[in-house]
Parts: structure tokens; C-alpha cells; sequence
């Protein structure tokens, strides 16, 4: 029997605290095409092609895809005209996560409040309203590209009943055969071709079990990184959940140093990396070639409640992992079992010989074990990635793979000429 994961809990600090954090509302992503974008993430990582908002729903700026799976919302968006932001950002920077946008109970305040802490603003806040509801939107600017944008909604566009299956926000449409969930005000329904309808019933029938965003990682320029550290803890008042300096984080080769930010209530934890000197250009300096030397989001990492069936339908469906050498699992049992062990926890329950063959990492601490797996980048540019990650009880980073991680990243970086 899988044992669930609870998410992370929301509701740690009032609903008075402007800066309080109720989910991550959705993740959004420039795009060079939002159409193709949908069903590579449809056909390769299970993803429901749920609502568009295009020209036919009277969108005359940008296609907007939303994509769901679990509590997870991803936004595909697509300059229609050459100078809207996304179409220049794609240019210069390929498709990638522009906005992690936050649930809170009034976007205004939570915005104001951001600013007076010290951020720039990205854009004020704007509502979109109509007979169901209102979707309030204001942002803030983060490292580099990045933005994050707080979200309050009101009505049929409330958030619980987006889970539900209700519309996102107003000039959005629900792609025709999407289940509405029995969510009120849940059509219209646009008119899609067959073949999202087919993609669509397929991930039905053969879920690949993503459940929500557990962290996303940020990649900023050498000596950056405490900068942005001061940051969220000034401007949204994050804590120091983490920290890894170039002695955790390292090869003979390569070498980065990371601080994980994590909000009040634990809601979304926030990786910052930077790169460390060595012999050769590590994965941060190479993001960081290939994205116009801009700071950026790295990797999201999406969770599982069963990481051998998330990965095994993944790889099914011809997503590309790191490949890492038969090595690596000579001696994983042992540190991690013994880590277990050590601490007074249940060992691994996980299939020892299928954890092996489907190549998935697994690291221990204190309160228990995680199992992850990174894919190689999702676009032609080495930049963007996911992370593929199942905890039981661990709420740490896998410390104890980076080494192995970093080897296998180096022969990817060897093989595009990036070392």
C-alpha cells in the first residue's frame, strides 16, 4: 500500500499576514510555441491539456495553455505579436519558467507589503472580472527573469474550485472532453482537434502521478547568491531552511554553493545556487552561458507519492534522465540503510533491484529517506530541467547524492562541449 504524502501545510501563519502563502497557484512559462509546448508535456510527463485562452476566446496578445496534473498548474504562454514580453524573452532566452506565482487572500496587500520590504515591482496589480468572479494579480521582480506574482481570486474563480475543474481566470475556456469535476460555471468548452481529446483520455487512463511543486531552484552569478538569500528574507520573509557550501556540493572537477529559502508555513522551499571556482565550468556557469548570463529557475521539482511508478510510466512515455554508472549502487545501501538505522528509521521498503533499474537515486537522514531522478533539459538550450521526487520523512535535498549527481552531469556537460 503507498503510503501519501501530506503537502505541505498553509496554515501556519493568519490570514491577516499579507505575505501569508496558500498555494502555488501556477508556474508559468514563456514558450516559443504554447500549442506544441502542451503536448510535449502532455505526451511526456502526463500532463491534462485542460483550458486555452487564445484569439478564439478573445485573447488578441498571447495563447495561454493550462496544463494539469495532481495540484500541480502549469501556464504555456506565447507572444502573438513580436513584442509581446514572452516573444522577446523566448529569443533571448528559450522557453523557460518566467513566474512562480503564489495563492494569497488579497494580491493588493500581500503586494504592497512585498514593496515596502524592498521589491521592485514587475507589474501592478490588475483584475479581470466577470458575472462568475474576480482574479486579482499584482508581481514582483525576482533573480533575473524571474518573477513571482501573488494571486487572490473570488467567486467560481476561487482556487478550491479550480481544483475542482472550474475556469482559471475569465477569457479562459475548457478544451473540449476535459473533466469538469463537478465544479459550477465549469464551460464554456473551446474547440480543440482529436488529438488533445485522445492525449487527454490517455493520461486519464495511465496517470504518471505528479502531485505538486515541491521546490524549484535558482541559478544566480557568482557571488549572488547571498544577495538573493537577504532577499526573500527581507521581501517575502522566508527563513534559511538549508545551507550547502562548495565542500557539499562537489567533483574533482566542478563545484557549486546553495542556500534553500523556505517560506513561513513551508509551503515552497526555494534553492539558490551559485557557482563555486574549479578546474572546470560547473552546471550553475553553464546555465548561466546558455540563458544570455541571466538568472533564472533551474529545475522544478515535481512530487510523487510512488516514485518506481512515476518513473517507470515516465520513461515509458521516452523522457530522458541522467544516466548514472552501476557504481553508484555498490555502496548506496549500506550509507543509506545504515543512515536509517542510525536515526531509528524504517530502511528502504522500496524494491532494491527495481529502484537499480529504473536508475533513481536515493539518499537518508535523520527523519527518513527521499528517492529522486533528474531529467536532462527539457528544451534544446541546457537549462531548464526537472527533478522527479518522492520523500518518506526526509525534507532534505539528497546531500549525500550530489557527488554522483554532479559526475553524471559532467559527462552531459563533456558531450555538449560545455566542460
Amino acid at each position: 500500500m503507498t503510503t501519501l504524502t501530506p503537502a505541505p501545510s498553509a496554515h501556519t501563519r493568519p490570514s491577516s499576514d499579507p505575505l501569508h502563502l496558500i498555494d502555488v497557484d501556477h508556474v508559468q512559462f514563456y514558450v516559443g510555441n504554447a500549442r506544441q509546448a502542451a503536448f510535449f508535456y502532455a505526451h511526456c510527463f502526463g500532463f491534462q491539456i485542460e483550458q486555452v485562452s487564445d484569439l478564439t476566446s478573445g485573447s488578441r496578445e498571447a495563447a495561454h495553455y493550462l496544463l494539469t496534473q495532481g495540484n500541480i498548474r502549469f501556464v504555456l504562454t506565447s507572444g502573438l505579436t513580436p513584442v509581446h514580453p514572452s516573444a522577446m524573452e523566448v529569443a533571448m532566452y528559450g522557453d523557460g519558467v518566467k513566474d512562480i506565482a503564489f495563492t494569497v487572500f488579497d494580491a493588493e496587500k500581500a503586494y504592497e507589503r512585498a514593496v515596502s520590504n524592498g521589491a521592485v515591482s514587475a507589474y501592478e496589480p490588475r483584475t479581470w472580472k466577470d458575472e462568475r468572479g474576480s482574479v486579482t494579480m499584482a508581481g514582483i521582480k525576482t533573480f533575473g527573469r524571474a518573477v513571482h506574482t501573488f494571486v487572490s481570486r473570488t467567486g467560481e474563480y476561487d482556487l478550491t474550485k479550480v481544483k475542482q475543474g472550474g475556469l482559471f481566470m475569465p477569457r479562459f475556456q475548457r478544451v473540449e472532453g476535459s473533466p469538469c469535476g463537478g465544479a459550477a460555471g465549469c464551460g464554456p468548452q473551446g474547440g480543440t482537434g482529436s488529438a488533445v481529446l485522445s492525449i487527454n483520455e490517455h493520461n486519464r487512463k495511465h496517470p504518471c502521478g505528479l502531485k505538486y511543486v515541491d521546490h524549484l531552484v535558482g541559478n544566480v552569478e557568482l557571488g549572488k547568491m547571498n544577495y538573493w538569500v537577504k532577499f526573500y528574507e527581507d521581501v517575502l520573509e522566508f527563513k534559511m531552511f538549508k545551507h550547502f557550501d562548495d565542500k557539499d556540493i562537489s567533483t574533482d572537477f566542478s563545484a557549486l554553493m546553495s542556500k534553500v529559502m523556505s517560506s513561513g508555513n513551508n509551503l515552497i522551499k526555494i534553492p539558490i545556487n551559485e557557482p563555486a571556482p574549479g578546474k572546470r565550468k560547473s552546471q550553475v556557469q553553464e546555465y548561466l552561458d546558455w540563458h544570455s548570463n541571466t538568472p533564472g529557475v533551474q529545475h522544478l521539482a515535481l512530487r510523487t507519492d510512488d516514485e518506481l511508478q512515476s518513473i517507470a510510466a515516465l520513461r515509458a512515455r521516452g523522457v530522458d534522465f541522467l544516466t548514472l554508472p552501476d557504481t553508484y549502487y555498490e555502496h548506496v545501501w549500506e550509507r543509506v540503510n545504515g543512515t536509517l538505522k542510525a536515526h531509528g528509521r524504517p530502511e528502504v521498503k522500496e524494491d532494491h533491484k527495481k529502484i537499480h533499474d529504473l536508475g533513481i537515486l536515493v539518499d537518508a537522514d535523520d527523519e527518513g529517506y527521499l528517492l529522486q531522478l533528474f531529467t536532462r533539459p527539457l528544451q534544446d538550450r541546457p537549462t531548464l530541467f526537472f527533478e522527479i521526487i518522492c520523500r518518506r520523512g526526509s525534507q532534505s535535498f539528497g546531500k549525500g547524492n550530489f557527488k554522483a549527481l554532479f559526475e553524471a552531469l559532467e559527462l552531459e556537460q563533456a558531450r555538449r562541449g560545455n566542460l
